[in-house]
């Protein structure tokens, strides 16, 4: 069985307050763009994992394919199996690369070996996994609240538009990137903003990682001035970095940027 786990970009990030457990509440749109891993899973006598294309840093601990088989062995009593990851996503980016990998090795397990979960089980599963993971179980736009699992549709299609994103291989720490926010309620909602032409969204969609993280990788900053000069209609770090995406009207081809259609 064969799927592409894909990745997704955040259409602002408000954060809203800080939780009493230490996490953070906070706002934003989800979007899934196909820029894509390959993700097989194939029955076999015992459990085993490969993986090619961009190195996985990690333990087998820590990786989310593994830890979803593992997820579901402790309750369904799975049979082996043989999972081999294509990784093209780049991680560390804020792109939900990893997030989408460990979900949709849920999903494909479910199906493979029949185990009737449905949505909401799944989703429940995902969670257990890390935060951006329910999101891929439907893997539709949703305005996300909570701390990033709460979901609710949204009237978004951006088909036909063309989107350029940049990896500059900048590691920045989530944790680092929280703790330098002062959490606020935002002055605009995300989802009245979506419903206006994009090229409106550009002083009105915030990022609130990108003051902390431009503040200490001026480059990152560079990257969305690039996209705006090169005429996008949009651009925005997504999640809490690295990777910078714009969104254009025509097809773009940009030295250094992954570019394709929507």
């Amino acid at each position: 069985m064969l799927s592409f786990p894909n990745a997704k970009i955040n259409l602002g990030l408000n954060i809203v307050s800080r939780r009493p457990d230490g996490y953070h509440d906070l706002e934003s749109c989800f979007y899934p763009i196909l820029w894509c891993d390959a993700l097989e899973v194939l029955p076999a006598e015992k459990l085993t994992f490969t993986s090619s294309g961009l190195d996985i840093p990690g333990t087998p601990e820590s990786n989310l394919c593994l830890r979803a088989y593992d997820l579901l062995q402790k309750t369904y009593d799975l049979p082996g199996a043989h999972i081999h990851l294509h990784k093209v996503i780049p991680m560390g980016a804020g792109l939900g690369g990893g997030s989408a990998d460990g979900a949709f090795t849920l999903k494909m397990l479910n199906e493979l070996f029949d185990l009737g979960l449905d949505v909401p089980t799944l989703q429940n599963l995902a969670g257990q996994l890390g935060s951006d993971c329910p999101f891929f179980i439907e893997n539709k736009p949703v305005l996300a609240t909570g701390t990033g699992t709460v979901f609710r549709e949204v009237a978004l299609d951006l088909s036909g538009k063309h989107i350029a994103i940049k990896h500059p291989h900048i590691h920045v720490s989530t944790q680092k990137a929280y703790s330098l926010i002062k959490p606020s309620a935002p002055d605009y909602s995300i989802e009245n903003t979506l419903k206006e032409p994009i090229s409106q969204w550009r002083n009105v969609l915030k990022n609130d990682f990108e003051a902390s993280v431009f503040g200490q990788f001026p480059e990152i900053q560079q990257i969305k001035e690039e996209l705006y000069a090169s005429g996008a209609l949009y651009a925005a770090m997504s999640g809490s970095g690295s990777a910078v995406f714009g969104l254009f009207e025509e097809e773009v081809s940009l030295e250094g940027y992954h570019t394709f259609s929507l």
